[in-house]
């Protein structure tokens, strides 16, 4: 149906409601347009529309950063995929790490010093941490001390890259003590190690070694870098059955029959 006036006011021809209202100034009647509820209906949508398509832009950025930063994270494919939702919460440390996710916001720096055989799922936690906080928007950087010597010897900028690793809101160090043991590369993990700490920067640790031997270390210098971690982390011994074991069996028993039969 067409609009239509009535008693002079224009109404719509949908909602049956004035299209514009009548002042009188000075004597004389103005016409003055309104919206009608169809025309205001069809205004909020436009503006859910809007903003929808808003929400959706600045998702797409959101996850376009996010995945930019996943792959600034992680040298490789399979520890991008080492997430809580891949985790078989076989271990003890599977509740440590999801709290130290949850919670990161709150633990006012505190880093973690995962230690332990090998096999017990302690570069895979501490992979699901980096994971779960990268999709909060952190920034994260897992990496080595042979990686980092290594870049460390092709750069001029020394101080300007040791900077750059304190920018990371988490500093993943996997395996420390892997490392061959030199005076320089003592001095550069205690680099390392001491900006994260001045700067209230947490990191990470996961090592092989023990309890014992990061206490009682007979080294001055590593027993430096050990007190600072201490100082620096929540400790914990990752026990349970070596899963590096049990995929090795698994993979044989899986291609025995393929591999081994005439």
């Amino acid at each position: 149906m067409s609009d239509y006036t009535k008693d002079g006011v224009l109404y719509c021809g949908t909602c049956n409601k004035p299209k514009e209202k009548i002042l009188t100034v000075l004597g004389k009647d103005i016409h003055i347009d309104k919206m009608c509820e169809c025309e205001k209906a069809e205004e909020e949508n436009r503006k859910a529309r809007i903003e929808e398509q808003r929400a959706k832009d600045e998702n797409a950025r959101r996850q376009e950063i996010i995945e930019r930063n996943r792959k600034k994270c992680f040298e490789s494919q399979e520890q991008m995929n080492y997430t809580f939702d891949n985790d078989d919460n076989k271990n003890e440390i599977s509740k440590i790490a999801k709290n130290y996710a949850e919670k990161f916001e709150d633990l006012n720096g505190l880093g973690l010093l995962l230690y332990g055989s090998v096999g017990t799922g302690k570069t895979f936690s501490a992979c699901c941490i980096a994971n779960a906080l990268i999709d909060k928007g952190y920034k994260v950087l897992v990496t080595n001390f042979p990686k980092i010597a290594n870049e460390l010897q092709s750069t001029f900028e020394k101080q300007e890259y040791i900077d750059n690793l304190v920018g990371f809101d988490l500093l993943v160090i996997d395996d420390l003590a892997s490392e061959r043991r030199t005076e320089y590369m003592d001095e550069m993990v205690t680099n390392v190690i001491d900006s994260r700490y001045r700067n209230g920067k947490p990191v990470i640790i996961t090592t092989n070694l023990k309890a014992e031997d990061m206490v009682s270390s007979g080294d001055v210098n590593r027993q430096r870098i050990y007190s600072r971690l201490y100082e620096m982390c929540y400790p914990y011994e990752t026990k349970g059955e070596d899963r590096r074991k049990n995929k090795r069996k698994n993979i044989k028993e899986k291609y025995k029959g393929v591999l081994e039969n005439d």
